[in-house]
């Protein structure tokens, strides 16, 4: 019999093995996924929600197919660049970096930093 101890999730009286942590499967279950609530995001989410963001903020300025935005502006709005899915080298040599089917290039004219938004193409395979 294991006497004084309580299930760390609901407090009842554990019965059983002396280092028996929980009542139930059910409590068990329940512990860990409140735990992982109060944990920080992980690695995985914290990605996934920028490129979101990022993906929501370039279309939001790029709705005919290509725009030029200041850097400054984008960047407000809680723009990354440094997250991006893939990239795309054009004949000239530059890099297009995307974020799902909207891309981004990084170009400073007239001492203003600036960002080139393009659409995907089917030519860019």
């Amino acid at each position: 019999m294991n006497k004084g101890k309580v299930c760390i999730a609901c407090g009842k009286i554990l019965e059983g093995r002396s280092d028996k942590k929980f009542c139930d499967p059910y409590c068990k279950s329940s512990y860990h996924y409140q735990k992982s609530l109060e944990d920080a995001p992980k690695f995985y989410n914290k990605v996934d929600n920028q490129l979101k963001q990022n993906r929501r903020i370039l279309k939001s300025f790029n709705k005919a197919g290509k725009a030029t935005v200041r850097a400054e502006t984008i960047i407000k709005l809680g723009f990354d660049p440094n997250f991006f899915t893939h990239y795309w080298k054009n004949t000239k040599g530059d890099v297009y970096l995307f974020v799902y089917e909207f891309g981004f290039l990084k170009r400073k004219e007239q001492q203003q930093e600036k960002y080139i938004l393009i659409h995907w193409q089917e030519y860019m395979y």
